[in-house]
């Protein structure tokens, strides 16, 4: 079993690698899920669950999604998706040891933007300010760190096709 965690900035591309996870095998646990059902739970709107998920690690401690998450986790070669600080990454080494590896996927703000506003999800920033805000906060979290000490990075700045060949290569030989 080994449990990769991927991190990295919101338009970066981590649910186009998770698919790529998904069809090597991996099994796949979304924070983001996590936070969302949280959230709907609570009968916070779409559009307030950044501003939820920030209020929970404010109220729980900056670890609260992963220990949240950590009870999910089967056996089998997981990847966790969404990681935002250093102290969720330690609440995962702690309750998987030497099986966690940290991949970090980087792309430029002028690329995530346009992404993010394609892509037609309730929480897309509306403009450029928002995108903006919405990187402060996730950075507030301790995300540049994350993947700053990251074990492993991609880049994606190239097309679709570029990231998932770039992207089955590195978790073909994570696998083994």
């Amino acid at each position: 079993m080994s449990v990769l965690i991927l991190t990295g900035m919101p338009g970066a591309g981590k649910e186009e690698l998770v698919s790529v996870a998904v069809q090597l095998g991996y099994q796949v646990r979304r924070m983001g899920d996590v936070v969302r059902g949280e959230a709907a739970r609570n009968g916070v709107a779409a559009q307030d669950v950044g501003k939820f998920a920030h209020e929970e690690r404010q109220r729980h401690g900056y670890d609260i999604w992963a220990k949240r998450i950590v009870p999910l986790v089967g056996d089998g070669d997981t990847i966790i998706d969404g990681c935002r600080g250093m102290s969720e990454v330690n609440v995962f080494r702690q309750a998987f040891g030497d099986q966690v590896k940290v991949l970090a996927l980087h792309s430029a703000p002028s690329t995530r933007f346009p992404r993010l506003v394609n892509r037609g999800r309730p929480d897309a920033p509306k403009d450029q300010k928002e995108f903006e805000e919405r990187d402060q906060r996730e950075m507030g979290w301790g995300l540049g760190e994350t993947i700053a000490l990251a074990d492993l990075m991609l880049v994606n700045e190239g097309g679709l096709e570029d990231l998932r060949r770039e992207a089955a290569a590195l978790l073909r030989e994570l696998k083994g």
